[in-house]
C-alpha cells in the first residue's frame, strides 16, 4: 500500500480505517462530532486496495476533542494575534514564564525542603531581630532588668511551642487552608472569622515590611556606607520578590531555598561558635551586662516593663501559622508533610532565637545606633567568629533571609484573599489566578501597600515593629477557639486531648493577644486595632454587595423558558453612513423586523444629506433625524427614546456601530461616542445596548 504525503494540517487515515469514515462519506453521514469540526476526503491510488482517507482537522492546533460536545483549548489558543499584543506576551513569557496549565498544579505542589524554605522564612527570620526588641526594652531597667532577658526569651519559646504544636492539629483538621479563618468560619459565628481574616491580611502585609527593612538593618550593618540608601534597598528587594511570585510558586522555591538554609547553617554554626566560647571555653570576654558600660536606668524594673519585653520578642511567632494556612502547597499527603516541616520550623526558630540571646547576655551585647548603628546578629556573629568571611557570609545570608521572608506573606495573603474572593467577602478578581498559577492580584496589592509602609516609615525597622504581632495574637486566639469547638463537636478518637491541647493554645495566646494590644497600643498598634474592624465592615459591604446581586439575577428552578414573545424594536444610532452602519442595520434584521435608525445633528442641511444616501443605499429602513441645536448628542437620543415608546414592555434593542482601529495610536483621534451613549443607556429599563465592531480585515 502507497501513502501519499499527508496535507497541511491532516491527517492521513491508511486503509484500516478507511472503510470506516470514507463509507461515512458514500452514505453521506457526518465524520466527526459538532465540536470536532474536520473535513474528509476518500483518496484512491492506482493499485487495487490503495485507498486511505485525509482528515482535515483545522481545529486541532488550536483544541483537543475531550468527549461528547467538549473540546480542550491547547496553549496556542490562548496565544494573542495582534503584533503588540504577541510582544507584550512575550515580554511577560522572558519575566514571568511561559503560562502553566491547571493540571500543572500539583507539578507546583512544594516538597518539605522546599515548604521549609518559602512558609518557614518568616518565623526563622525573625531570630534576627525579636530579641534585639528584647533587649531594647530592658536596657531602660539597668542591668537588673536585662538580667532577666534570657528568661523572657524562653517564655517565648515555651509560647511558640504550644503555638506550633496547636496549629498542627489544624493543618490536619483542615488540610483545604485558609488557617485561622477557615477554621473559625467552620466553627464560629461569621464575624469570628472576619476578623481572624482582618488580623492576618495586616499582619502579612506588616510581615513583608518589617523582614525587608530588618535585611537592610543587616546590610549596612556591614557596609555603613549603604544606610543613607537603605529605602531604595528596601524597594528593589521587595521588587524582586514580586517578580519571583508572579513567576510561580515552584520557581519561587527554587530561588529561596539556597538563602533560607545558607542562613540556617551559617546561623547554627554562629550559635554554636559563640555558646563554646563563652560557656566551654569560658572567654574572659564573656562578662555579662556590667554597669559601667550602659546608660542610666529610666524604669524600675517591675513587671509592666517585663511584659513591654515580652510583647517586643512576640515578634518571634509571626509566621508560625503560614504553614497551617499553606497546607494546599505541600505535596501529597499534605497534612502529614506540613506537620512535619511545622515541627522542623519551629524547631529551628527555637534554637536560633535562644542562642542569640545566651550569647548576647553572656557579652553583654546591645545593639547599637547609627552612625555606629550595627545590628544584634551581626554583633553576635562578630564575638562568635570574628569579622572574617564567615562573619560577612552570615550577614549576606542574614538580609537574603530576611528578604526572602517577605515570601512567606506572598504566598499566604493572596491564597487567604482567593479564599475570601470565593466567599464573596472580597473583590472576585483576587480569586482568579494569572497565567503562572500564582494569584496576581493579591501578590500586587501586597508589595503596594508594603512599599508604601517603608516609604513612609523611612524602612526603620524600629518604628514598623510597634505594629506588628498584635493581628497575628488575635488570629491565634480565634483559631484554637474555632478548634476547641471543632474537637467538642466531633469527638472522635482522642478528642479530648486535642481539646486541651487547643483550649491552652487559645488560653496563652488570648492573653498574650490583650498584652502585646495593651502594651503596644501608644506606640502605633491604635492603627492596627482601628484598622481591623475598618477593614471587617469592608468585608461586609462587599458581601452584602455581591448578595443583592445574586438576588437580583436568581432564577426559580421550577421555572422553564421559552422564545421571548414580548415585542422587540431595534435602534441604530448612526453617526452617518458608512460600512460599521451598514453592518448594524443588517445584524438588527435578524433581531426584529422593527429596526429604525437615528441620526442626531444640529447641522439640519448635514442631516438631509445623510438622509438621501440613507434612502438611496439603504431603502425600506425608516431614518429619524433628531436635531439638537445644543450640540448635544446622548441626552437627545435617550429623550427620544423615552417620548417614543408607547409600549412600556416592549424590549429596546439599541445597536452601536463601533469601528475598531488597527493600532491602539489610532483610538486616541476618535471621540468614544458609542461608550457615552453605552454609559447612558445601560441602566435603561427594557432596554439591551449591544456593540457591533467592524474592524476592516487585513
Amino acid at each position: 500500500m502507497t501513502d501519499g504525503p499527508a496535507a497541511p494540517g491532516g491527517d492521513q487515515v491508511p486503509d484500516a480505517a478507511a472503510p470506516r469514515n470514507g463509507d461515512a462519506l458514500e452514505r453521506g453521514e457526518p465524520t466527526s462530532s459538532p465540536t470536532q469540526p474536520s473535513g474528509s476526503q476518500p483518496l484512491r491510488g492506482r493499485k487495487l486496495g490503495d485507498r486511505r482517507v485525509r482528515v482535515e482537522r483545522p481545529q486541532a492546533t488550536y483544541f483537543r476533542y475531550a468527549g461528547e460536545g467538549v473540546v480542550r483549548a491547547k496553549a496556542k489558543a490562548s496565544e494573542p494575534t495582534g503584533q503588540a499584543d504577541r510582544v507584550w506576551f512575550n515580554v511577560r513569557a522572558v519575566l514571568f514564564g511561559r503560562p502553566l496549565a491547571t493540571e500543572q498544579d500539583i507539578e507546583e505542589r512544594l516538597p518539605k525542603w522546599k515548604a521549609l524554605a518559602i512558609l518557614s522564612s518568616d518565623a526563622i527570620s525573625s531570630s534576627a531581630y525579636a530579641p534585639a526588641e528584647i533587649l531594647t526594652v530592658l536596657v531602660l531597667g539597668g542591668v537588673a532588668a536585662l538580667t532577666l532577658g534570657f528568661e523572657v526569651a524562653v517564655a517565648i519559646a515555651l509560647l511558640l511551642a504550644i503555638v506550633a504544636f496547636s496549629y498542627r492539629q489544624v493543618g490536619f483538621a483542615y488540610p483545604s487552608g485558609g488557617g485561622a479563618y477557615a477554621v473559625a468560619g467552620a466553627n464560629l459565628p461569621k464575624i469570628f472569622a472576619l476578623v481572624a481574616a482582618s488580623a492576618l491580611l495586616i499582619d502579612y502585609v506588616m510581615t513583608v515590611a518589617v523582614s525587608i527593612s530588618s535585611a537592610t538593618d543587616q546590610i549596612y550593618s556591614a557596609v555603613p556606607a549603604l544606610y543613607p540608601v537603605r529605602v531604595e534597598m528596601a524597594i528593589v528587594a521587595l521588587l524582586i520578590i514580586l517578580v519571583g511570585n508572579l513567576r510561580g510558586l515552584r520557581e519561587s522555591g527554587n530561588i529561596f531555598a539556597l538563602p533560607t538554609y545558607l542562613y540556617i547553617v551559617s546561623a547554627l554554626i554562629v550559635v554554636g561558635a559563640g555558646l563554646f566560647k563563652a560557656y566551654v571555653m569560658h572567654d574572659p570576654a564573656a562578662h555579662g551586662f556590667q554597669a559601667s558600660g550602659l546608660p542610666p536606668p529610666v524604669e524600675p524594673l517591675t513587671i509592666f516593663l517585663l511584659l513591654r519585653a515580652f510583647a517586643g520578642g512576640s515578634v518571634a511567632l509571626t509566621g508560625t501559622e503560614a504553614i497551617a494556612n499553606g497546607v494546599p502547597s505541600f505535596k501529597p499527603p499534605e497534612p502529614k508533610n506540613a506537620a512535619t516541616t511545622l515541627v522542623a520550623m519551629a524547631t529551628l526558630l527555637a534554637v536560633i532565637f535562644l542562642g542569640f540571646m545566651a550569647i548576647a547576655m553572656a557579652y553583654g551585647i546591645l545593639p547599637t545606633v547609627y552612625p555606629t548603628k550595627q545590628s544584634l546578629p551581626a554583633l553576635v556573629a562578630q564575638v562568635s567568629v570574628g569579622t572574617g568571611p564567615l562573619f560577612f557570609i552570615f550577614q549576606g545570608a542574614t538580609a537574603m533571609i530576611l528578604i526572602l521572608a517577605a515570601n512567606t506573606s506572598f504566598n499566604a495573603f493572596p491564597r487567604l484573599a482567593a479564599i475570601l474572593a470565593r466567599d464573596r467577602y472580597f473583590p472576585g478578581q483576587f480569586a482568579f489566578r494569572g497565567d503562572r498559577l500564582a494569584f496576581n492580584a493579591g501578590i500586587l496589592l501586597l508589595a503596594g501597600i508594603a512599599g508604601l509602609l517603608m516609604i513612609a516609615f523611612g524602612a526603620d525597622t524600629h518604628a514598623l515593629i510597634p505594629l506588628y504581632s498584635v493581628g497575628v495574637f488575635v488570629s491565634f486566639t480565634i483559631s484554637q477557639a474555632g478548634m476547641v469547638h471543632h474537637w467538642y463537636v466531633e469527638q472522635g478518637p482522642g478528642w479530648r486531648q486535642r481539646l486541651v491541647i487547643n483550649a491552652i493554645g487559645m488560653t496563652v495566646t488570648g492573653i498574650v493577644a490583650v498584652v502585646v494590644a495593651v502594651i503596644k497600643f501608644p506606640h502605633g498598634a491604635w492603627l492596627v486595632v482601628v484598622l481591623m474592624p475598618s477593614i471587617v465592615v469592608l468585608m461586609y459591604l462587599i458581601h452584602r454587595q455581591y448578595r443583592q446581586s445574586a438576588e437580583e439575577l436568581a432564577l426559580r428552578e421550577d421555572i422553564v423558558f421559552g422564545l421571548p414573545q414580548r415585542r422587540r424594536r431595534v435602534v441604530v444610532p448612526i453617526p452617518g453612513v458608512n460600512r460599521a452602519v451598514v453592518q448594524a442595520i443588517q445584524f438588527g434584521h435578524t433581531i426584529s423586523d422593527d429596526v429604525q435608525a437615528i441620526f442626531v445633528t444640529d447641522d439640519l442641511e448635514e442631516g438631509e444629506r445623510v438622509r438621501e444616501r440613507f434612502a438611496h443605499q439603504l431603502p425600506g429602513v425608516p431614518l429619524v433625524i433628531v436635531e439638537s441645536p445644543y450640540r448635544q448628542l446622548v441626552r437627545p437620543l435617550v429623550r427620544y427614546l423615552d417620548v417614543m415608546r408607547t409600549d412600556p414592555e416592549e424590549i429596546t434593542v439599541v445597536l452601536l456601530p463601533e469601528w475598531l482601529p488597527l493600532h491602539w495610536w489610532d483610538r486616541i483621534l476618535h471621540n468614544r461616542s458609542a461608550e457615552r451613549i453605552r454609559q447612558a443607556l445601560v441602566a435603561r429599563p427594557n432596554t439591551i445596548v449591544a456593540s457591533v465592531p467592524y474592524r476592516r480585515n487585513l
